[in-house]
C-alpha cells in the first residue's frame, strides 16, 4: 500500500515539478486577458455567481448520486433481502428529510 501511494504521489508531483523546472514563466498582458471563443470578454470575469447556482448544483449532485446508488440495489434486492431493502429505505428517508427540512427553512427559494 505504501508503495503504491509513493508511486501515485510521484507520477503526480514529478511531472508538475518538471515542468515548473523547466518551464518559462513570462506573464504579460495578453496571456492574462480573458477569451471567450475568441471574442474578448463581454462582462468582467471575475463577477460572482449567486450562490443559487450552486445550490441547485448540489442538489443535482445529491439526487444523482441517489439514483447512483438505486440502480445497483434494485437489481441486487434479490441477493440483499429484507436487510438491503431497510437499509435502503432509511437512506430514501434520510434524503428525503434532508429535502423537506431543506424546503421548510427557505433554502430552496429562488427570490
Amino acid at each position: 500500500m505504501g508503495i503504491a501511494l509513493g508511486l501515485s504521489a510521484l507520477f503526480v508531483f514529478l511531472p508538475m515539478g518538471v515542468s515548473r523546472l523547466t518551464g518559462s514563466h513570462s506573464p504579460d498582458a495578453e496571456k492574462l486577458s480573458e477569451y471567450e471563443c475568441g471574442f474578448p470578454a463581454f462582462e468582467d470575469p471575475r463577477s460572482q455567481f449567486d450562490v443559487r447556482f450552486y445550490l441547485v448544483a448540489i442538489l443535482f449532485i445529491i439526487f444523482d448520486l441517489e439514483a447512483a446508488f438505486l440502480f445497483p440495489w434494485a437489481v441486487s434486492l434479490d441477493l440483499t433481502g429484507w436487510p438491503g431493502w431497510i437499509t435502503m429505505m432509511i437512506f430514501l428517508a434520510e434524503l428525503i428529510i434532508g429535502f423537506a427540512y431543506a424546503w421548510k427553512i427557505g433554502a430552496l427559494e429562488w427570490e
